[in-house]
């Protein structure tokens, strides 16, 4: 009985508590955030409440609200506030399901904090948040989402709210519901889809979906499960999201985020249901093909579905055998489970014989055969065996192998393996050798410029242009082509393409030699960068560009 007493008066000690703490324009709160976000690494701020809409109130951090353009800002959020009641969140609640409501505090408002972050981040999620201060210290016992102030006032600015709040819908579906944990890859790539879902990313220019291929672009062999939250781990689960859900339909993702499974086994659930007999493991290997291939007329499941997509072809790694005589290439690699690798085989003359090894019975290795005709086709190499591929050079223009580590229980960081391939001995006459070595050599060179070209085009990046005579004074187009290269390698925080190479650009410079100091710097025995485009740095650049 006593125990029932105290109970009671804790609840209604509690419910005054938040009464008397009721969420009032122009009102301030001290929040808890996370240190590993905040751009000064701080623990708490405190925030005003800017704005409210029916579904959020806009609380902003004091230190930043003070020194901004505080109507333009305000604007921004008055629209980003109707986007949400309107539009995010009854749409995403209808795929994903609900969030805590009315939640730990009671009031069926989410509170956004809006606040400085390191550079990168769009915003976060504090499960923290969703428990009582007795059992988390720093809990701030509200439903609760953390924008980033740099993208307050952009068009991602709605993205990211999106992908946060399919955070807060998690939760409720996976912790509150089925007392389990979702695995953080699939929780992030979940929400990576919403702005898609929610039609943010039909725009391709300045979109999320342009900045997460520009990601997957940059590193594409990115483990989609070992969860390390860099920008290629978000560049893989969106190009996979992009295909899994795209092509397989949103119920799956309903069905797996509203079960009781986590990570693959939530997939294979939702795969299950929906009347599929893939796996998630036949899912992620056509995946893997499909971005290299992307061709619809193989079939639904080798092509990308969404129309900002339908051009998207990964470059391999390229690998080149010699035309003349008998010749062998052994590669050997180590990879993560669950990440995509494509290789490439060109060269070579006559009958081949390719072989994959490895020790791990882990593999999966789809092959894709590419002939003059420009016909693919696609088929499975076993462990060990070998695979004849004839008329190479005359009749077939290329061979792809792209092995992949596939283990649920995941007990390793990393797979080896290896291949061989082996061309044997070729009758054709000196001459005729030479002919098609300089054939080969003239596709290799198409290929390497086309295969630049889609890079550049990914990632943002001008033509190639000539910098070997930049120096510091000087005004021109090759000047505007390096700063441009400059800020697409992060070295050039005030990116201003002037076309003059004055000091900002002379600092860019530098700071581009330290960054690449083994290869520039080291060589000369100097520590840090000169701003002087020389030698070696010119050679740097004109690799990377």
């Amino acid at each position: 009985m006593r125990k029932s007493v105290f109970a009671l008066a804790v609840i209604i000690l509690f419910g005054s508590a938040l009464s008397a703490s009721a969420d009032v324009l122009g009102g301030k709160k001290i929040f808890y955030i996370d240190s590993g976000y905040d751009i000064s690494g701080r623990k708490e701020v405190e925030a005003i409440l800017v704005k409210k809409s029916d579904r959020i109130y806009f609380y902003a951090d004091v230190s930043w609200w003070n020194f901004v353009f505080q109507e333009e800002v305000l604007k921004s959020l008055d629209q980003l506030g109707r986007e949400f009641d309107q539009t995010i969140y009854p749409n995403l609640i209808s795929a994903y399901g609900d969030e805590p409501n009315p939640g730990i505090d009671g009031d069926p408002a989410i509170t956004v904090l809006i606040h400085p972050m390191k550079k990168g981040s769009g915003g976060y999620f504090r499960s923290a948040d969703e428990y009582s201060k007795i059992l988390v210290s720093d809990s701030n016992q509200r439903e609760m989402l953390y924008l980033n102030s740099e993208h307050i006032t952009s068009l991602l600015a709605k993205s990211f709210l999106a992908h946060e709040f399919v955070h807060l819908i998690t939760f409720n579906q996976k912790e509150n519901k089925n007392n389990v944990v979702e695995e953080v890859w699939l929780n992030e790539m979940r929400a990576e889809y919403a702005p898609t879902f929610l039609g943010y990313d039909d725009i391709f220019e300045n979109s999320n979906l342009e900045n997460r291929l520009q990601n997957f672009a940059e590193n594409p062999s990115e483990s989609l499960t070992e969860w390390r939250g860099t920008k290629s781990n978000y560049g893989s689960i969106n190009l996979f999201a992009q295909y899994i859900f795209g092509n397989y339909g949103l119920s799956l993702l309903s069905d797996s985020i509203r079960s009781e499974y986590v990570g693959i086994e939530s997939i294979d659930y939702a795969l299950k249901k929906n009347g599929f007999s893939e796996t998630f493991s036949d899912v992620f290997t056509n995946w893997t093909i499909t971005v290299l291939i992307n061709d619809c007329a193989y079939g639904q499941k080798y092509c990308l579905s969404n129309p900002n997509l339908k051009d998207f072809h990964i470059n391999p790694k390229i690998s080149f055998l010699p035309m003349a005589g008998e010749s062998t290439l052994t590669l050997s690699d180590i990879v993560q489970v669950w990440a995509g690798n494509w290789y490439k085989v060109i060269g070579g003359n006559g009958n081949l014989t390719f072989k994959f090894q490895s020790q791990e019975p882990v593999f999966k290795v789809p092959y894709i055969i590419l002939s003059n005709s420009g016909n693919h086709r696609i088929g499975f190499l076993k462990q060990g065996e070998d695979l004849a591929v004839d008329n190479f050079g005359s009749e077939v223009r290329a061979f792809y192998l792209l092995p992949t580590a596939q283990s649920i229980e995941n007990k390793k960081p990393f797979y080896s393996f290896s291949w061989t391939a082996s061309n044997s001995k070729n009758q054709q006459g000196e001459s005729e050798l030479i002919e098609g070595l300089l054939a080969q050599i003239e596709t290799l060179k198409n290929q390497i410029a086309q295969a630049q070209a889609k890079i550049n085009a990914i990632l943002g990046k001008s033509d190639y242009c000539d910098i070997s005579s930049v120096r510091f004074g000087q005004s021109g187009e090759e000047v505007k082509c390096l700063q441009q290269f400059l800020k697409n390698q992060g070295v050039y925080p005030e990116g201003l393409t002037t076309g003059y190479f004055g000091p900002l650009t002379k600092k860019a410079v530098a700071r581009f030699q330290e960054k690449y100091a083994a290869e520039i710097l080291t060589p000369l025995g100097l520590v840090s960068g000169t701003g002087f485009v020389g030698p070696n740095t010119k050679a740097k650049i004109r690799e990377l560009m």
